[in-house]
C-alpha cells in the first residue's frame, strides 16, 4: 500500500487561531504526544515570527526523537537563517519555504510579478540547500493560481533541491473534484516530480478540508498537512483524526496507509482540549463525546445484537476506554496507578505521587471518581508554571441581600497579603483582590466553567483569558467548588503574565 505522510501543523497553523495560544511547556508536551501519535513531521512554528515561536522550535527539536521537525519560512535569507538557528538541534530538520503564487496575492499582497516570485522562490530554495537536505516548498493560494505557473515554479524549485512540494487550498475555496484534477495535472506535467512528495494543506472554510485532502490522495498526493481537532485560522484545517481514521477504516477504497497509532488519537485530542481550554462539539467526528453514543431505540437494539450494525469502527481503535470503573478513597495507590497507565499516561515517580495526592484530596470531596476526573487531575498537575502568586486561603460572604465579599490570603513573591473586596458576585470580588495584590490592570476577556463529569459533586473546570499589558494569558482551575476553581484559574493566568513580563 502507498504510505501517506502526516504533516502536523497544530503548533504552527493551529496555534494561529484566536484562543489557541500555547506556552513553551505546553508546546513541548503536545509535541511529545504528537510523536507518540506517530506523525511524520511536526511543524513546530514560524521561527522568525516571534521569540516564542523560535524558542518553541528549538526546544521541541531538543526534546523529540526521530520525528521530523519543521519551521515555516518566507523566501528571504533572514527567515532561512533564523529557521536553521532554531532547527539545528533537530535530528531531522525541515525548512518549509512558501511564497504566494495566485495573481490576487501577487498583485495586492506581495506586489510582485510572476517572474519576480519565481526568482525569489528559486533563490530561496538554492540558499536553503546550504543548510537543509529536507526542503519543502509551498505555493500559497495554489488552487487560485494559474496551473501553468504552478508547473513552472514547481519544476524550478525541485531542480534546486526541494524534496516536497505543497499545493495548498489556503482559503478553503476548492472542491474535491477540482482538487483531484489539479493534483493529477501537476503530477503528470511537472517533469521532475517523480521522486518528490506531493503535499496538500486544506482549510475548511466551506467544510471541504478533509474531503479535499482525501481526494488529493487519489490524485497522487503522498503527504497530508492537518491539525488535531481541525484547529486553525478561520474555520480551521483538515482534522488529523478524521483523515487517519478515514484511511484506516476505508483501506479498501484509498489503498493506502499512514503511520498513525490510532489508539493515541483520543488522548491527543483530549490533551489539546485541556491545554487550550477549547472543547470540540459533542457531534465532532471521531473524538466528539457523541461519536460512539447511541440513543435511538432501533440503534440500541442493533448495537445489542452486533456492534457493526451502527459502528463502522470501534471505540477502542481510537483509544476510547468504554469501562465505567469508579475509583474512590478506598481504591488504594496500586489501583490508581493501574488506572492512570490504562488511560495511556506515562508519569515519572514524582509526577505520579503528586497526582495520587491530588486524587486523595478529590476523594474527600466527591463520592465517585471517573476516568475524566483522573485525566483532569493529571492535566492540571503536569502544568509547570512559576508560582509568583500563591493562594493560601479564601473566605466568601454572599447572599441575595448582602454585597458579595471575598477575603483572600495570598503570597506574592516573598510577601504575604490578606485583603478583601466587594464585587458583583463572589468570583468578581475574588478577582478584584488578586488584581489589587499584583498591582496590574487586568481585563477579564473570557470566563467559562465546564463540568468535568456528571453529578452534583462534579469537578468544575474554569477557564479564564486575561488581558494584561496588551497580551492575553489563559489560566485553568479545577475544583468541586467553582469559586475555588475560578480563583486558581485567575492566579494561573496572572502567574503566566508575571513570569513573561518580569
Amino acid at each position: 500500500m502507498k504510505r501517506i505522510k502526516i504533516f502536523d501543523t497544530t503548533l504552527r497553523d493551529g496555534e494561529q487561531a484566536p484562543g489557541f495560544t500555547m506556552n513553551l511547556t505546553e508546546k513541548v508536551r503536545l509535541a511529545k504526544q504528537l510523536e507518540e501519535l506517530g506523525v511524520d513531521i511536526i511543524e513546530a512554528g514560524f521561527a522568525i515570527a516571534s521569540p516564542g515561536d523560535f524558542n518553541a522550535i528549538k526546544e521541541i527539536s531538543r526534546n523529540v526523537g526521530d520525528v521530523t521537525v519543521a519551521s515555516l519560512a518566507r523566501t528571504t535569507k533572514l527567515d532561512i537563517d533564523k529557521a536553521w538557528e532554531a532547527l539545528q538541534f533537530a535530528k531531522k530538520p525541515r525548512i518549509h519555504i512558501f511564497i504566494a503564487t495566485s495573481d490576487i496575492h501577487l498583485k495586492y499582497k506581495l506586489k510582485l510579478t510572476r517572474e519576480e516570485a519565481l526568482k525569489q522562490a528559486v533563490e530561496a530554495v538554492r540558499y536553503a540547500k546550504r543548510f537543509f537536505d529536507d526542503i519543502e516548498f509551498s505555493a500559497e493560494d495554489a488552487v487560485r493560481s494559474d496551473v501553468n505557473f504552478l508547473i513552472q515554479i514547481f519544476t524550478a524549485v525541485i531542480a534546486e533541491g526541494a524534496r516536497t512540494i505543497n499545493i495548498p487550498d489556503t482559503v478553503g475555496y476548492t472542491t474535491p473534484d477540482e482538487y483531484y484534477a489539479l493534483i493529477s495535472t501537476i503530477k503528470s506535467q511537472v517533469p521532475n516530480i517523480k521522486d518528490v512528495d506531493i503535499s496538500v494543506h486544506c482549510h475548511n472554510d466551506l467544510g471541504f478540508a478533509v474531503a479535499n485532502s482525501l481526494a488529493a490522495i487519489n490524485g497522487g498526493a503522498t503527504q497530508i498537512e492537518c491539525t488535531i481537532n481541525g484547529i486553525g485560522e478561520r474555520a480551521g484545517n483538515a482534522a488529523l483524526e478524521e483523515i487517519a481514521m478515514a484511511i484506516d477504516t476505508r483501506k479498501d477504497f484509498f489503498n493506502c496507509e499512514t503511520g498513525i497509532h490510532t489508539k493515541q488519537i483520543l488522548k491527543s485530542s483530549k490533551m489539546l482540549q485541556t491545554i487550550t481550554g477549547v472543547r470540540v462539539q459533542p457531534n465532532k467526528a471521531i473524538v466528539g463525546d457523541n461519536a460512539f453514543a447511541h440513543e435511538a431505540g432501533i440503534h440500541q437494539h442493533g448495537m445489542l445484537q452486533d456492534r457493526t450494525t451502527y459502528e463502522i469502527m470501534t471505540p477502542e481503535s481510537i483509544g476510547l476506554n468504554m469501562s465505567k470503573i469508579v475509583l474512590g478513597k478506598h481504591s488504594g495507590r496500586h489501583a490508581f496507578i493501574e488506572r492512570v497507565q490504562a488511560l495511556g499516561f506515562v508519569l515519572t515517580k514524582e509526577e505520579m505521587e503528586h497526582a495520587f495526592h491530588a486524587f486523595i484530596e478529590l476523594c474527600d470531596k466527591k463520592k465517585e471518581i471517573f476516568d475524566r476526573d483522573i485525566e483532569a487531575i493529571i492535566a492540571k498537575e503536569s502544568v509547570q508554571i512559576q508560582e509568583i502568586v500563591k493562594v493560601k486561603s479564601f473566605m466568601i460572604q454572599s447572599g441575595n441581600h448582602i454585597p458579595a465579599t471575598s477575603t483572600l490570603s495570598l503570597v506574592v513573591g516573598d510577601k504575604e497579603i490578606m485583603d478583601a473586596a466587594v464585587g458583583d458576585g463572589p468570583v468578581d470580588a475574588s478577582f478584584k483582590v488578586i488584581e489589587k495584590a499584583v498591582e496590574k490592570s487586568i481585563k477579564l476577556v473570557e470566563y467559562r466553567i465546564n463540568a468535568v463529569t456528571e453529578g452534583k459533586d462534579a469537578q468544575g473546570e474554569t477557564i479564564v483569558i486575561l488581558g494584561i499589558e496588551g497580551k492575553k494569558y489563559r489560566g485553568k482551575g479545577l475544583s468541586t467548588d467553582v469559586i475555588e476553581s475560578s480563583i486558581h484559574a485567575y492566579v494561573e493566568a496572572v502567574n503566566k503574565a508575571l513570569t513573561e513580563l518580569s
